[in-house]
């Protein structure tokens, strides 16, 4: 048997050591201070481990802060004193069997004895995203869908969470005793909650202050609002007692945080065998399970778009009239780093962007927002990182297409509306993106004059992606620096003027580059005629375009020039 709370399972770094070690669940929630974060087989792991099981423990047996200043004391902790720890303790021995992985007749997160109505069993590829499984293939995989994939207990518990929040949609197995069952599947199956989300996780010092930063403030739990391991009848309808231990399953809203965070969405059987390496699962069962009616306004974990204000609704591919909801999660752009969508995540609720008839607006987490009223609490340097995770899923969203995996540090002060620290971070993404702008308009100029057209946002490699790239780490150097540098003008102008000496570096250098590799007929250029206008474009006139822009994106390097350098690389 295994059981969670009390045998090692979650892989997570101690403070005075670089390697990782396995812990129980007990252990690493009643020591968390001593550990800096989880480890984990892939990153989106994290954040399923911490919805369901480390958040919700703890919320569950503490309850939750009424306000900033309770919020606060907790930080000063820095660790769980002895009352908490009882009160843990408590909690852990009262539903410990509740976390035997291979009870039986209750298993962990799982349905007992759930059975296909074909009769089969899949094979564990099914949990696992980055193996190979039906028309699932990772590029590269070293191994196919015929190739048994073993897992051990401690693997198997730690992906059986990540299927119930990352799971592909569509068909799924369907399971004996599921009234929705047709033609022994079913269909319509939306991918787990979080593969609805762009997940946004504030990351602290510490597992413990981690586990506090992911607490949001606010009054005591409602009655109803109960974890997953606490609602497993195995009598009655599933309309009336929200279970999760029956096959069948429903639609229908989550009442609270233990609720979202423990959600179910597949009905779940792992198949464990003796092997000569010990216990160990092959074979698995996944069926259908509860669908959420949609992410309630309480999720805290991602930021929000806000709908057109003349987009109330639209037309579907059928033509019948669909519903645009004025409020959904915010999804991640693959290939954009997150520093790039600063502006939406310090989109604090007061000063969110409004939508507009023709614009979407956007809004912050949740979790940051109250960060800008716990940031008073903590020391003004420090270390926090924000961690974003999300899932690209391609053909009806059945298959896993990519992996958004991001993370920054990010000073306390830039959550402040009025600060400078936001004011500069606001800043220099906006001048990042106009060198990409400047940088593809110089292609297209250059691309005319050679009397070809400019390359289609679509295709291929541009220019402005290159010098992007280029300047990711300066940006995070100059968020890092920004933590120490405080409100101190001086000491953050310096650090902006040397960001921007380098980012022009950079960007004449891709400027450079498309310059030399154009043939000599681009000297002479071509002449075009566009709304009977006729425009000359050639070398000459694209590159001194180019070096207008250079100076009004960078005014202060451009004011600086010929000044005595400073190592640009140096952080704020």
């Amino acid at each position: 048997m295994v059981n969670l709370v009390d045998d090692p399972w979650l892989l997570a770094y101690p403070r005075d050591s670089g390697e990782a070690t396995e812990h129980s669940l007990r252990d690493l929630l009643l020591n968390a201070h001593e550990f800096d974060d989880l480890l984990v087989d892939f990153p989106t792991q994290k954040p399923a481990l911490f919805r369901q099981l480390l958040l919700p423990i703890v919320l569950a047996a503490l309850g939750r802060p009424r306000d900033t200043s309770e919020w606060a004391a907790l930080f000063d902790q820095g660790k769980f004193v002895d009352d908490q720890r009882a009160a843990l303790e408590r909690y852990l021995d009262k539903y410990r069997h509740r976390f035997e992985l291979f009870d039986e007749t209750d298993p962990f997160g799982q349905v007992a004895g759930l059975t296909a109505v074909s009769g089969e069993t899949k094979g564990t590829a099914l949990l696992v995203v980055t193996a190979a499984t039906g028309n699932n293939v990772p590029l590269f995989s070293a191994r196919s869908d015929a190739d048994p994939l073993e897992l051990t207990p401690q693997q198997a518990a730690r992906w059986l969470l990540h299927a119930q929040c990352w799971d592909t949609a569509a068909i799924k197995t369907g399971a004996v005793n599921d009234p929705k069952v047709k033609a022994g599947k079913t269909t319509g199956n939306p991918t787990g909650p979080l593969g609805q989300l762009g997940v946004v996780m504030p990351i602290g010092r510490t597992l413990y202050d981690t586990i506090l930063l992911n607490l949001p403030s606010g009054p005591s739990l409602r009655s109803d609002d109960r974890p997953q391991w606490t609602r497993r009848n195995t009598n009655g309808r599933v309309e009336e007692t929200d279970s999760v231990a029956l096959p069948a399953w429903q639609t229908r809203a989550a009442t609270g945080l233990l609720d979202l965070w423990t959600w179910q969405s597949r009905r779940i059987r792992l198949l464990p065998e003796q092997t000569d390496d010990g216990v160990r699962v092959s074979r698995v069962i996944i069926a259908a399970g509860d669908r959420l009616s949609q992410v309630p306004d309480f999720e805290p974990h991602t930021t929000w778009t806000l709908e057109s204000t003349g987009r109330a609704g639209g037309k579907s591919g059928r033509g019948k009239q669909r519903q645009v909801l004025p409020r959904r999660p915010r999804r991640h752009q693959p290939g954009k780093a997150v520093w790039r969508g600063l502006d939406a995540l310090l989109a604090l609720s007061r000063e969110g962007r409004e939508a507009t008839a023709k614009a979407q607006g956007f809004e912050t987490s949740i979790l940051l927002d109250e960060l800008n009223a716990r940031r008073e609490e903590m020391p003004s340097d420090y270390p926090l990182q924000i961690e974003v995770t999300g899932v690209v899923y391609g053909t009806q969203s059945a298959v896993v297409e990519d992996v958004i995996v991001d993370s920054i540090p990010l000073p306390l002060a830039a959550l402040d509306l009025d600060s400078l620290a936001r004011a500069t971070i606001l800043e220099v993404v906006s001048q990042a993106e106009d060198l990409a702008r400047a940088l593809n308009n110089l292609s297209a100029d250059l691309r005319r004059a050679l009397g070809a057209e400019p390359m289609p946002w679509d295709k291929g490699q541009r220019p402005g992606d290159v010098v992007l790239h280029a300047l990711d780490d300066l940006v995070r150097r100059l968020l890092a620096g920004l933590r120490t540098a405080g409100e101190d003008f001086d000491l953050v102008e310096r650090g902006h003027l040397a960001w921007e000496r380098k980012a022009r570096t950079v960007a004449q250098r891709v400027a450079d580059r498309l310059m030399a590799a154009v043939p000599g007929s681009a000297f002479l250029g071509r002449t075009i005629t566009v709304d009977r206008q006729q425009r000359t474009y050639r070398l000459a006139t694209a590159e001194a375009g180019f070096r207008r822009q250079l100076d009004r994106i960078l005014p202060r390097a451009t004011a600086a020039r010929g000044e005595p350098g400073e190592d640009p690389t140096t952080e704020a």
